[in-house]
Formats: structure tokens, sequence, C-alpha cells
């Protein structure tokens, strides 16, 4: 009796063990997101061809914006020192090394450049290149990536550790599904059509002179944006879906592939495709999840009928951004119709991140039109939104405003900030813990400090006006940020009307220690009108570290020689002449502001005697700088430099030549 009692609570002991297990699995598996997940409605599945042609008709007539940018659009707190790059693992004899300007610490971004710290990878048009930085003094190009696949365009790039990912797109014939397929077979028409794809590969770079591939990943449609947490990979596509043609050519289940589940590719059964109820898009967004540290685990793949123009990413979240301009009908005033503007409203879907693995959570509406990803922030639970509504050419009821809403965990609406900034539109915001920094314009820059430490009640702190305005703000400090703009001058245009024209490149430091009252405390200005940088419409262009007191950026310089305003009727200012094209570098404190430190470029003297009034994308343009240890290294196309960091003095160069 005593054995068999004793196997029998050996049995049950270990059932009760088996239940831990597998309750606190599951809590592994769900993290902090679990009692959203647990809570949230499942979202319907699309279930059947014929059901997706119900879906889309109620799209038609509407008029939506995009429905997935290219991606050249997407070439879009604080980024200390881009996130402690060396976190990854570098050996302890790497130096210091600058990563890429991200929005949110510890959430890498794709970019054409990246650095371990020794070496420097870089999309080159369609090949990678992969160059021994360290020592500068005998900086060469040790090995280069290229693609058997002529179609193949490399976009952008990740380091992480041991793994190269390389994001781009290729147009793919994919063959008619049945019953189609037979069909053209009897046609003058080939039996197959082209498809956008994005593609991402992954490397193994344990020896970076001998890259090995390791698997690919590709989403049907145009590439939207990715992020990396961790060792996790996430990627998102878009691809539209055009409703008159599948009516006749049922092509709109969109495929996908994944090396390590095989080699061909997969249609989505439409069982599997969930939709968006409040906001149907005639678009497939895709989404997918990949542990670059299991090379050999499937990726995680799920696609919506909807569709993704700006993406924000926490650590734990990521945010996909749609927006929808609904004009309804137009009322009748007599015979005349009423000039009404387009409602616009932003819906934001919400998707947990978990290590390999994303899955949707919900998702909130806002009213208005977001301008970047920068436009939205998560802080303590909460997720914050800047929005413009209405038109800033109008000064009735329907004149533009701008505005901040704050939602819960659950997207819930919990607070707003309305009607800043009437007859103005936003050009830039930055989210900074408790506080939001806003810049709207239209003649003159006003500069708006928000206090966000009360989620129901955001309030104005104060502001700043002052000419110019700002498409990038960047943290300097906790009381301190960095504006990226453009000057503006404003002239009269008749009677008592005036319209403000932008100018030369303007980069301005504010003081934000008396919140009531910003202060500028010190400003340069690079040109004249025309002048132009990447960093006023991307972010990762910008190289900044505060400790070593550095500000640097690429740019093209437009001067104009003689009278800034054109003869005329009406006055107007006039367009400089190209003057210079490389990398501008500043010393930034808080005692002296900003100071030039030097300029580099990488055209000759022949090539500015060579050029005329304007300029263009050429393989000199300097696009990204890097510092590792003391070295300050610009890239372009054809040349990789190695300078001194605090004098610029040249110290290499490498020719990587034209393609």
């Amino acid at each position: 009796m005593g054995l068999p009692a004793a196997k029998g609570r050996v049995f049950l002991a270990g059932i009760l063990v088996a239940l831990l297990l597998a309750v606190l699995s599951i809590t592994w598996r769900i993290g902090p997101n679990r009692s959203q997940a647990s809570a949230r409605a499942e979202l319907p599945v699309v279930g059947s061809y014929e059901n997706l042609i119900k879906l889309l008709e109620k799209t038609q007539g509407q008029y939506l914006y995009g429905y997935g940018r290219m991606a050249a659009d997407n070439v879009a707190k604080v980024a200390n020192e881009a996130a402690a790059p060396q976190a990854a693992g570098a050996p302890a004899d790497v130096p210091d090394f600058s990563g890429t300007n991200l929005q949110v610490a510890g959430v890498d971004e794709s970019d054409l450049v990246k650095t371990d710290g020794t070496y420097i990878y870089q999309v080159d048009q369609q090949r990678i290149n992969i160059i021994k930085a360290q020592p500068a003094e005998t900086m060469a190009l040790a090995a280069t990536i290229g693609f058997t696949d002529a179609g193949f365009q490399p976009a952008e790039l990740y380091v992480d550790g041991s793994r190269l990912v390389v994001i781009g797109t290729r147009v793919t014939p994919m063959p008619y599904p049945m019953p189609y397929g037979e069909l053209v077979k009897t046609s003058i028409y080939p039996p197959i059509y082209s498809t956008q794809m994005t593609r991402a590969i992954i490397y193994d770079i344990t020896d970076p002179n001998h890259p090995a591939e390791l698997r690919q990943l590709e989403l049907e449609g145009n590439y939207l944006s990715s992020r990396k947490v961790g060792s996790s990979f996430y990627l998102l596509s878009n691809k539209y879906i055009n409703y008159y043609s599948i009516q006749e050519h049922p092509l709109a289940a969109p495929v996908w592939r994944d090396t390590v589940q095989g080699q061909e590719y997969v249609a989505e059964k439409y069982e599997d495709i969930r939709y968006f109820p409040d906001c149907i898009n005639p678009n497939y967004l895709m989404v997918a999840a990949v542990d670059l540290e299991q090379p050999k685990r499937a990726a995680d793949i799920s696609t919506y009928l909807g569709s993704g123009e700006e993406v924000y990413a926490s650590v734990d979240n990521l945010y996909v951004a749609v927006q929808k301009h609904d004009y309804g009908i137009q009322p009748r005033m007599g015979e005349m119709m009423l000039d009404r503007p387009a409602e616009s409203t932003t819906t934001i879907y919400k998707f947990g991140l978990q290590p390999g693995k994303i899955q949707y959570l919900g998702s909130g509406q806002v009213p208005g039109r977001i301008l970047n990803q920068f436009s939205m922030d998560e802080h303590k639970g909460c997720f914050r939104i800047a929005t413009t509504r209405g038109e800033v050419w109008r000064n009735d009821q329907y004149a533009s405003s701008n505005n901040v809403y704050i939602l819960d965990n659950n997207l819930q609406m919990v607070g707003r900030l309305e009607n800043i900034a009437p007859g103005e539109q936003i050009y830039s915001t930055r989210f900074m813990g408790d506080r939001a920094y806003m810049v709207t314009f239209k003649k003159v820059d006003p500069f708006f400090v928000l206090d966000l430490s009360n989620p129901a009640s955001p309030q104005i702190l104060g502001k700043l006006k002052i000419p110019g305005y700002s498409d990038y703000l960047h943290p300097y400090d906790e009381k301190h940020i960095i504006g990226f703009g453009k000057d503006t001058i404003e002239l009269k245009t008749g009677g008592d009307q005036s319209q403000a024209y932008y100018q030369g490149m303007k980069i301005a430091l504010f003081d934000v220690s008396d919140v009531a009252n910003p202060v500028e405390i010190s400003k340069v200005l690079i040109g004249d009108r025309g002048t132009d940088s990447e960093l006023l419409h991307n972010h990762k262009a910008l190289l900044f570290s505060a400790p070593r007191s550095l500000l640097a950026f690429p740019v093209t310089v437009m001067e104009v020689k003689g009278s800034t305003v054109m003869p005329g009727m009406q006055p107007f200012p006039a367009y400089g002449s190209f003057s210079y094209q490389g990398l501008y570098v500043y010393n930034i404190d808080l005692i002296n502001g900003l100071q030039l430190r030097g300029r580099i470029s990488h055209l000759s003297g022949q090539d500015y005697l060579a050029a005329g009034d304007s300029w263009y994308h050429s393989r000199k343009n300097i696009e990204r700088a890097l510092y590792i240890g003391d070295t300050l290294y610009t890239l372009s196309g054809d040349l990789v430099q190695a300078h001194d960091l605090a004098s610029l003095a040249l110290k290499n160069t490498l020719y990587l030549g034209s393609r």
C-alpha cells in the first residue's frame, strides 16, 4: 500500500510542477502585455475571396491618404550616444563609437551605414561594402556582398553582434493562381505577373571578411519600416490592392517566403487574414518578427487587411498609424456647394513586441493628421500623439489647428490639448518624458513647451516666437533642445498682406530651464534659399554627442551672389547657386553655443569648378558620418575618409570606385 501511495503523491506533485511551469511559460510569453492581449477582442477574419470583395466595396469613393509609402519615403526617449552600441557585446578593446541617431533608446532603426567599432557596413547601390576601419591608417575594403538577383535593390541595414541584416526590395515574377492561370495559358499573355517584394537577408559576420548568408525573409508589398529590439528584428510591408483589377484577376492574397520554412513562396489563406473593422483599406499590412540569435526558428508572420504609413516603436510595443481623409457628402446651399475640407482622422494599431514575435493588441483613433514618426510617443503606459486639423490657408471655421492627444494602455482617450496655434501647422514635435516640444509655422516659428505630466490635463507651459522654423528637434539634455530647419523672411505682397519665404538652413539651441520663457541661446545660419540637408527629412543623418561637444551633418549649400530679392512687380527671394556639399562639424556646449569646427567635402577642386548653378545627387556627396574612438569617418558612394576628430585633419582615404 505504501509504495503505490508514494508513487501517487509523486505523480500528483509532477502534475502540479508541470502546471506551474506552464503558467510561468505563458506569463513569459505574454509578458507585460498579457492583460491587454487577453482582454482584446479578436479581429474578424477576411475568410474568403468573395468576402474580400464585399469588404473592399466599402472603400470605394473614400479618399484615403497613401495606402503605404515606397521605400524611398521611409529612408522616417533620448538618443543618448545612439543607445550605447557597445551593449551588443563588443570586446573590451574596441574603442567608443557612434551609432545611428535613434528616436528611442534601445530601439534600433535601419540605416545606410552601421559600425561595430572595428568595421563599417555601407549600402552602396546594389552591393554592401564591409570596410575595415580600424586602425584608420590601414583602412581597407575587407569584403563586398553582391547580389546575384539583379532585381534586388538594398536600401538599409542593421548590425547586431555577429549578424548583418540587409533590407531591400525587388520586383518578382509570380505565377497566376488557379484557375486564372489556366486561362492565360491559352492567351497571348504569359501566366505570370510582377509584384513588389520586401526582402531581408540575414548574414553571419562572425568573420566580416567572409560574410555567410543564413536566411532570407520576404513579404509581398512595398517596404514600410522596420525596427530591432535586442536580437529581435521586426519587418513591415504594404501591398496595395487594386479593387477593380482583382474582380477580373483574383491576385489579392499576398505571399511571403521564409527560407527556414522552405524556398517556395507561400500564399496567405483568407481565413488567416484579419481586418480592422474601423478602417478598411484596399491594402495588406504584413508584419514579421525574427529572432536573430535563433536563425533556424521560423519567422512569425501575420497579415491584415489594412494599411500603414508611419511607424513608432518603444521597447515593448510597436504602433502603426494610418490616416483617413473623409470628404463625406458636401452640403449644398442652393446651387452652391459649400467649401468644406476633408475631415482627417488618424488610426493607430498597437502591436506587442516579444522575443521573435509580434502580436496585435488593439487600436485607437484621434482627430487630425500626423507629420511623421516623431508625432508619436509612449511614456508610462500612455501613448501620446500630435496632429493637425484643417487647412493652413483658410481663415474660417475650417482653419488649421494643432493638438496633442493622450491615450491609455488600451488606446482609449484620456486627455487632450487642442487648438494650439490656430492657422498654423506642425513642422516638428519631440516628446521627452513628461514634456513635449512642438514647432508650428505660417509666418514665424512658435516654439511651444508642453506639460504632459498629468495625462488627463496636458498644459502649455510657455512659447517662444522667432523667425524661421524647425523640421527636426533633438534633445541636448533635459533642459536644452536643438532645432534644425530653415530661416525665413517676411515680405509684403500687397496692401496689408505678407508672405514668409524660407531661406538658408538654421540650427538653434533652446534653453527650456524656465519652461514659461524658453530662450534661443545660440543659432547659426548656413547658406541662402535652396540650401538643404538630408537631416531636415531624415533624423538618421545627424551625428551628435554631448560628451564630445560634437554636432555634424551633411548639407548642400546654395548662396546668392548679389541681391537676395528678385526684381519684379512682387518681391520674391532669389534662389542661391551651388556653393558647397559636405559635412558641417560644430562644437556645441552650453557656454559657447554652436561654433563651427570645420567642413569636410569629398568633392575635388575640379568638381567645384565644373559645377553649375544647381547640384544633383553625386556619388561624392557625403551621406553619413560616424566616429570610432578619436577618428571621424565620412562616407559617400565613392569615398570613405578618416579624419582626426579634434582637428579634422585627414588621416586616410579609401576609394570605393564608381559603380
